[in-house]
């Protein structure tokens, strides 16, 4: 009985042992390859398709399959949750098949995947701010589309979510006793969330910075760092007479006065010594 070498035996053994799918992927064949490819996608099994279709892109550039072809490439890398690589194929997509009737569904889905990326708010929110450029864009320029109030919706969580994390930036400040810092972060908060539900609590938070931050300050800074924290508790009166914290508020004021009156002494005594 003639013996093979043990090498062609495993070669044998592999090829006898391929799956379907690694017969379709190395056929060589790009019609069968896109037909399995659309088999796998209608079955849900997203990651041999994307394989499929990758490979039968080159062949089928041109020809009528092409948009399909190219639309399914993109959605399996979003129901892979590859969602930077869906957002850049969908967008691709919306560039390359303009007069296409799925145009419109893969712009908001490049969106989409967009707002898909954004993070918990306790990490960096680049992708955020991304996702809400993503969707603004989408709406202006689908402004009748039956997902403009979805958009609002998600670009009002995203928003809810960098204020979040711009609100707890100051609070950590303030934790960490860096009430200048404390103070610019909660005024830049302000500015770009002016309608927050939190302005009462934040421009508290404020005060107290710029109370603690002028008394803990060199003498030569004291009286203009009072000054302005006066200003802020003037403002915070002004908005908010009926404050829940206003006990605390009257408080700050006391501290004020006291410590104007120690700059005041301070200085009388000073100029008692001159003469």
């Amino acid at each position: 009985m003639k013996k093979f070498p043990l090498f062609i035996l495993m070669i044998v053994l592999v090829s006898s042992c391929k799956t379907d799918y690694e017969k379709v992927r190395t056929s060589n064949d790009p019609k069968l390859m896109y037909e399995a490819a659309n088999q796998y996608y209608a079955d849900g099994n997203y990651l041999n398709a994307q394989a499929l279709y990758e490979l039968s892109i080159p062949y089928y550039r041109g020809k009528k399959e092409a948009e399909d072809l190219y639309y399914k490439f993109a959605d399996t890398h979003y129901q892979l949750g590859e969602y930077i690589l869906s957002s850049h194929y969908f967008k691709n997509f919306a560039s390359s098949f303009y007069s296409s009737p799925k145009k419109e569904e893969a712009e908001y889905m490049a969106a989409y995947s967009k707002y898909k990326l954004s993070p918990n708010y306790k990490l960096d929110q680049s992708y955020s701010g991304e996702a809400i450029n993503a969707l603004q864009d989408y709406m202006n320029a689908y402004p009748d589309s039956d997902k403009v109030e979805e958009c609002t919706q998600l670009i009002d969580e995203i928003r809810a979510k960098l204020e979040l994390k711009a609100f707890e930036e100051g609070r950590l400040y303030y934790d960490l006793r860096n009430y200048n810092s404390a103070i610019k972060s909660f005024e830049n908060m302000l500015k770009d969330f002016p309608e927050t539900q939190r302005g009462e609590e934040v421009r508290f938070l404020i005060l107290k910075s710029s109370i603690n931050w002028a008394t803990k300050s060199v003498f030569e800074k004291k009286e203009e760092r009072l000054e302005a924290s006066l200003k802020k508790y003037n403002t915070f009166l002004r908005k908010y007479p009926n404050s829940s914290y206003m006990e605390e508020v009257d408080e700050i004021h006391e501290i004020y006065t006291a410590e104007i009156k120690i700059l005041e002494n301070v200085r009388l005594k000073n100029a008692g010594s001159e003469y």
